[in-house]
């Protein structure tokens, strides 16, 4: 008898830890001072223009992550839906300025690496 009202929390309990996924992703708030302004609100077609192909991309749900890896950093770009496409809603970079998401250093060597990749 222990047993079988212990297996009815049990299954009674992870039910209610069961969510139910949602269609629409939620837009962050406007990113923190610092972050560079040339490429917030970028289209992903430009972005790939000017920095290439990602070395990496996560994908969750709506929302993708990109990872760009240079010699001495790393820059990840937060694509949210816009229109039929993607855009760049936030970027933030690894080393990063203790007051800034991105450091545009590493974003400018990440962008004269790929130009001069297709060069």
């Amino acid at each position: 008898m222990k047993l079988r009202v212990l297996s009815l929390l049990l299954f009674g309990g992870l039910a209610a830890c069961a969510t139910q996924p949602t269609s629409q992703t939620p837009v962050p708030a406007s990113p923190r001072a610092g972050e560079p302004g040339n490429v917030a609100g970028m289209d992903a077609s430009r972005i790939r223009v000017a920095f290439g192909a990602p070395q990496f991309v996560r994908k969750d749900g709506q929302v993708e992550m990109w990872r760009y890896d240079g010699a001495t950093c790393k820059a990840f770009f937060f694509m949210y839906p816009n229109g039929n496409s993607m855009a760049v809603k936030h970027v933030e970079t690894l080393p990063r300025p203790s007051n800034a998401a991105a450091d545009s250093t590493c974003l400018q060597a990440l962008l004269a690496h790929a130009k001069a990749a297709a060069s």
